[in-house]
């Protein structure tokens, strides 16, 4: 695992970028795995502003995203699908038919996540795969548990993570108390994992995954098993370590 550490999260932010560009330049019908969150607006603003330079082409650019809420339509500005056509797809010449974004509205969940792992394979796993990290060491929607899941499932999201996420939402209670997210198989699909974090409240999650042993009470120490792993964090998310 190989840990960079930034003095902040705007540097974070352009560290990251330069690392997707180079993956997009060296094959520019890459699979990039995607992710949403405060944490990577930054580096897509830096992938956008590479792109109008003409650094970088998104034309036969593939992705996949990690996670979507569920129940949640596409069109709902909090869903995960309006997020990356608002921070990344709208703003580059990426072909949105060769995006995918969990169906926050599948009526038939079980089905749906086979197909979407199906996708995942169809593309034979992702180049990179981008993560952020919760307070409580999920990453995607993986929360703590006795137990992980494989592949592509849904999942109940945890008080911590709701109320997380509850900034995004009118009210707590309107947070979906569900998700669709990849599985810990899922995610090793990836031939590169891209793990960002930034501020004080990631650092207890750092810590842990820098120095805890593997365990699925915080899902992100399963990294440590993946060959080829880059943590970018800034100075207060590694505060701690």
């Amino acid at each position: 695992m190989k840990i960079i550490v930034t003095k902040n999260y705007d540097e974070m932010s352009k560290v990251a970028a330069d690392l997707m560009a180079e993956v997009i330049k060296n094959d520019p019908a890459c699979v990039l795995g995607l992710a949403t969150g405060d944490t990577p607006i930054g580096m897509y603003n830096e992938l956008v502003a590479k792109y109008e330079a003409g650094e970088i082409d998104f034309a036969a650019v593939r992705s996949v995203n990690l996670d979507e809420y569920y129940p949640i339509t596409p069109d709902n500005d909090q869903s995960y699908r309006y997020f990356m056509d608002k921070h990344l797809f709208d703003r580059v010449n990426i072909d949105k038919a060769n995006t995918s974004v969990p169906d926050g509205t599948a009526k038939d969940v079980s089905k749906f996540c086979r197909e979407y792992e199906a996708k995942i394979d169809e593309l034979g796993g992702t180049d990179v795969q981008v993560l952020g990290i919760g307070r409580n060491g999920h990453i995607g929607f993986n929360e703590p548990d006795a137990e992980l899941e494989r592949f592509t499932h849904l999942v109940e999201l945890t008080t911590d993570t709701i109320e997380a996420n509850s900034r995004f939402f009118a009210s707590e209670a309107d947070v979906p108390k569900h998700a669709l997210t990849m599985g810990i198989h899922s995610v090793f699909k990836a031939r590169k994992i891209l793990l960002l974090a930034s501020g004080k409240g990631k650092a207890a999650a750092i810590r842990a995954l820098v120095k805890s042993n593997i365990t699925t009470a915080c899902p992100a120490t399963l990294l440590c098993l993946h060959p080829d792993v880059t943590v970018i964090c800034d100075e207060d998310a590694y505060s701690l370590v």
